[in-house]
């Protein structure tokens, strides 16, 4: 452990308010992750369009089939915790490269799949190649970079995150409507195998690494933990929702496994498996928060979309994902700019903005019916993703503002956790809504009433964003202020 006597170590955010020039060598790291780091990110909402089709082919009931998409949720939640600590015990370039590796495997035996059973297996090797792979990515990035032009790279870095969902059912339609479902997993390897060829070449050569202890106890607490939230939440959808006994047993015992795991780790303070009191430092716990709530405003609201599309319009899954398009595009116009802006005027009144404009972008739906006008939707659909692109991108940087080198990880890891539990959560209350507002209506205009009302607690959850945006640390001082005195001290 170092202490407030050591020097202290090399920042990984700007001491100063005034971006700095971003170094190409650190373009070229960002280059490297983000081909495989492709792969990764559109798989799951690739796959998740064509579960019908699954159960068909491989003669399994949709429960069944449900734990191919299930399975790969709980690998990443086994394993996204002990990136870390295996990138202390490895070094990022080869643990990079591994875990890609183990990806493409997964991907390869995933397409040759014979049954449910062997598909659901070759989906967690593929989860636990991608639940290293997602924290890695941010750590990699913000530590090459040194803390210069944190903005302007997230934005970079992050786009694939808000995209995945959006572009990824438009690609699994058409692989479903043309092709057979095997090409839905070897999509997968040509990013795969580019991606470990860029970062064979581009990624810095890793130094020395030391021996890391192995925190069991903490892995042993937070990792089924995580399953048991990610699980819990996830088989919400069926019928009963939360008074379930597969959605009450395991979100129950989740919560009580995190519970100890938080009191353990602010025990063992920087030799836990994810060091906590990083939270004591106000940008990481802050916007963890909004990345939380965030997810939600993103993932729960793309469940209620295409539903809307389908369900009360009639369209296909294809034509859904391809009216959804405009969301994407809005995101890409933004997030550019706000990264540029989060460099030089701080992440809250980004922030604020980007919730309230998705809130205003949200707002048709919960006016519209089955004959509401396309292109009024889809114009909407381009300001919600405006206002998303404005909000992801300053929330990711301030994460990482102010953060030792050695402190990336652990907040790369708390970053990653936020959003993916915020974004499943978010699914999961508003399918619950959404089921139970449907399941009441008898008539076209009950179910019309049903969508209005999902898309209203959308808007409410969007707004909670606004406000708790306010809290949010504003625009970095211009004065540096050392490490050690401002976070916890860095693991040894």
């Amino acid at each position: 452990m170092s202490t407030a006597a050591e020097p202290a170590a090399e920042p990984a955010a700007e001491p100063a308010a005034q971006p700095a020039k971003v170094d190409p060598t650190v373009w070229r790291t960002v280059t490297a992750v983000l081909v495989g780091a492709l792969a990764v990110l559109f798989d799951t909402t690739i796959v998740a369009v064509a579960l019908h089709t699954l159960a068909s082919d491989l003669h399994a009931s949709v429960a069944t089939i449900q734990w191919v998409t299930t399975g790969y949720l709980l690998a990443l939640g086994v394993t996204i915790p002990i990136a870390g600590w295996a990138q202390r015990m490895l070094g990022a370039k080869r643990l990079w490269l591994l875990a890609l590796t183990l990806f493409l495997v997964g991907s390869v035996l995933s397409s040759l799949a014979w049954s449910a059973g062997s598909l659901i297996a070759f989906r967690v090797v593929q989860g636990v190649g991608g639940g290293v792979m997602l924290p890695l990515m941010s750590t990699i990035v913000m530590q090459a970079a040194g803390g210069h032009g944190l903005g302007k790279i997230m934005s970079v870095v992050s786009l694939p995150a808000v995209l995945g969902p959006i572009l990824g059912p438009v690609v699994g339609g058409l692989i479903l409507q043309h092709l057979h479902w095997s090409w839905m997993f070897w999509v997968n390897v040509p990013f795969c195998v580019v991606g470990l060829v860029l970062a064979a070449l581009m990624l810095p050569k890793d130094g020395p690494v030391a021996r890391a202890p192995f925190d069991l106890v903490g892995f042993l607490l937070m990792a089924p933990g995580l399953v048991g939230v990610l699980w819990g939440l996830s088989n919400t959808s069926k019928a009963g929702a939360f008074t379930r006994g597969d959605v009450l047993g395991p979100l129950i015992a989740g919560v009580v496994l995190l519970a100890a795991f938080i009191v353990w780790a602010l025990r063992r303070k920087g030799r836990a498996l994810v060091d906590l009191l990083l939270l004591k430092h106000w940008p990481l716990a802050s916007s963890s928060l909004l990345l939380f709530l965030s997810g939600i405003t993103l993932y729960g609201a793309m469940l209620l979309l295409p539903l809307y599309f389908q369900e009360l319009r009639g369209t296909t899954v294809l034509v859904a994902g391809l009216l959804l398009i405009p969301q994407g595009l809005g995101t890409l116009a933004t997030r550019s700019i706000s990264g540029r802006l989060s460099d030089s005027m701080g992440a809250r009144w980004l922030a604020v903005g980007g919730f309230l404009i998705t809130l205003v972008g949200t707002l048709p739906f919960a006016f519209a019916d089955a004959h509401t006008n396309e292109w009024w939707l889809m114009a909407a659909l381009f300001v919600r993703g405006a206002g998303l692109g404005a909000v992801t991108v300053p929330l990711m940087a301030l994460g990482f503002r102010g953060l030792e080198r050695r402190q990336v990880p652990d907040a790369s890891i708390i970053t990653r956790i936020a959003t993916q539990v915020g974004g499943s959560f978010g699914s999961a209350v508003l399918a619950v809504i959404l089921t139970g507002a449907v399941s009441a209506a008898t008539t076209p205009a009950g179910l019309t009433g049903a969508f209005q009302q999902s898309f209203w607690w959308a808007i409410g959850f969007t707004g909670i964003g606004v406000l708790l945006s306010l809290a949010l640390p504003g625009k970095q001082p211009a004065a540096p202020a050392p490490a050690a005195a401002s976070v916890p001290a860095a693991r040894a």
